[in-house]
């Protein structure tokens, strides 16, 4: 393997976030100035630095491995993290080292957690890279990349192909240019109609914009300490409700609906999982809150039972209500969505509602299978058999998700958290959710952990982001032979 390459791609990578610095410098000054104006400045000069540096020292490449793909993918990823904490720390205000990697982390990965306790005493300019840097997290910043590097040619696939993971490509019929290119038409469609709509709905439009970035990346950042429940406005909430519904349906399947392609979302049997998922968890909950009479109405428990269930299974992390006053029984089955999430190929994390629908079946056929021991059963999603291979990977993957939410709450038990808080920030950490219950419910932050804590959190927002095997190869000596 040789890093010189890996350095150069991450350089390119690094150019491509000083960019985004730079926008939100000018919205900093088109803003009067404002205080985040020349830590953003001076923030996109170091990045930019630091960018071109191995441009210029290391030669350009015709062919990349797959080797290196992976150890470029997984730089970018976490070299964005570390530029990405120099607007906040050299702003200050609640930013402290930890702070500004945790906020950092949580905004590349679209976790949305955060440790600000004061978000509307940000500037515009912070609001802006705040919210930018989840938004080019929730395309990958790879990915993003991509499409402005046409001369890449054919280290365009190696590296869509480690930044794409293996669930998200199964919908895709097309070459890696037209599929990068897919995604970001859809992407910033989702964005476009979002934003709009949210001004429609009485936003203004530096809000508008913020919350439409946010909504189609599925973080849940925004620009009030109280998120979505400060506008206290139906039509704002149904359409964050909508553009948080579709951010989490494969972009593929979006892209085919659109243009009267046979493999549509209609006939998705994954979607169609996750919509009935949708649908029958909000009832549940709303029914719980009614007869618990949290709310006097079954319309206002729906009304905040669907937008919280949506924002929990997308990842999005937003919330109309203080969900830690609800029910046991919504609690439990919040967190079932936090675990679950939905749909690969789209920009919500978690285990994804189509390894738990394998995982059915492959228990479902293993039942028949102690019925009928001579039986002949295999896995079939849309009617397609699936390989062992995929079967195997897609076990392994949920048995391995579970421990790591099992260590990162042991961790912080350890460090003297409350079980409810150590639990429920271990999974939405993991599940790039955000919001979890007890000291991290939905309108709280994480700025009352521990440093430790915040630190393993951010380990488990990378490992989510990153599906796990892409981070933790890069820990193995052997592999890098």
């Amino acid at each position: 393997m040789r890093p010189s390459v890996v350095l150069r791609y991450i350089g390119i990578m690094l150019l491509f976030v000083a960019s985004f610095m730079l926008l939100a410098a000018v919205v900093s000054f088109v803003s009067g100035r404002d205080s985040a104006y020349y830590p953003l400045l001076l923030s996109t000069l170091l990045t930019a630095l630091l960018g071109a540096f191995p441009l210029i020292f290391v030669e350009k490449s015709e062919q990349i491995s797959n080797k290196e793909g992976y150890c470029i993918v997984v730089g970018a990823w976490l070299v964005a993290c570390v530029v990405g904490m120099f607007p906040y720390l050299i702003w200050g205000g609640e930013f402290s080292l930890v702070n500004a990697w945790f906020e950092s982390v949580s905004g590349f990965t679209t976790t949305g957690a955060s440790i600000l306790n004061n978000v509307e005493g940000l500037p515009r300019g912070m609001h802006f890279w705040r919210i930018s840097s989840a938004w080019i997290g929730g395309m990958g910043v790879v990915m993003f990349a991509l499409v402005i590097m046409p001369s890449l040619g054919r280290n365009k696939m190696t590296l869509s192909s480690v930044e794409l993971s293996s669930l998200a490509k199964d919908n895709y019929r097309y070459r890696t240019q037209i599929i990068v290119r897919i995604l970001l038409v859809v992407y910033l469609g989702l964005t476009a109609i979002t934003t709009l709509a949210l001004k429609a709905a009485g936003m203004c439009w530096f809000d508008a914009l913020m919350h439409g970035m946010s909504t189609a990346a599925t973080c849940g950042f925004g620009t009030k300490n109280t998120s979505i429940a400060w506008f206290n406005s139906v039509p704002v909430e149904m359409v964050i409700l909508c553009g948080m519904t579709l951010s989490g349906i494969h972009f593929g399947l979006i892209f085919a609906t659109i243009t009267g392609k046979r493999n549509n979302m209609f006939r998705s049997e994954v979607t169609r999982v996750y919509l009935w998922t949708v649908a029958v968890v909000s009832v549940l909950i709303a029914l719980s809150l009614r007869l618990s009479d949290i709310y006097p109405s079954l319309g206002e428990s729906l009304r905040h039972s669907a937008f919280h269930v949506v924002a929990t299974i997308t990842t999005s992390g937003y919330a109309t209500a203080d969900s830690n006053v609800w029910t046991p029984f919504a609690i439990v089955l919040l967190i079932i969505c936090s675990i679950v999430c939905a749909c690969a190929g789209s920009t919500s994390g978690g285990l994804k509602v189509d390894r738990i629908l394998y995982a059915f079946k492959i228990v479902r056929n293993r039942v028949r299978r102690q019925q009928h021991p001579n039986a002949v059963l295999r896995v079939r999603i849309d009617g397609t058999i699936q390989d062992d291979s995929v079967l195997d990977t897609v076990m392994t993957f949920i048995v391995i998700y579970m421990v790591f939410i099992f260590i990162g709450t042991l961790f912080s038990t350890l460090c003297g958290v409350d079980l409810t808080t150590s639990f429920t920030s271990a999974v939405c950490s993991m599940g790039n959710v955000g919001p979890g219950f007890g000291d991290v419910g939905s309108m709280s932050n994480y700025s009352t952990l521990p440093s430790a804590v915040k630190l393993s959190n951010t380990l488990l927002m990378l490992l989510g982001r990153l599906e796990i095997f892409g981070l933790i190869q890069l820990f193995f000596i052997k592999w890098w032979r």
